[in-house]
């Protein structure tokens, strides 16, 4: 079991991995999938987790904050 910033890992006895973020269910990986995740997750445990579960931040906030139709 491995945690970083919100995000926590847990390997079940039948081999899937279960992908927590903030204690809610993010994703649960089986197979060969499973295997792949946890021979990466102990490079950067939270960039790792944040990529497989889709819960990363892609650069554009900052434009999109100061778009016109997002201004207060």
């Amino acid at each position: 079991m491995g945690q970083a910033e919100g995000f926590d890992y847990t390997e079940r006895a039948d081999g899937s991995v279960v992908i927590t973020h903030h204690g809610r269910s993010a994703t649960t990986l089986r197979g060969g999938r499973a295997a792949e995740f946890l021979a990466e997750v102990d490079d950067d445990p939270l960039q790792v987790m944040a990529r497989w579960t889709g819960n990363y931040r892609r650069g554009n906030e900052r434009t999109a904050r100061q778009h016109p139709r997002n201004r207060g």
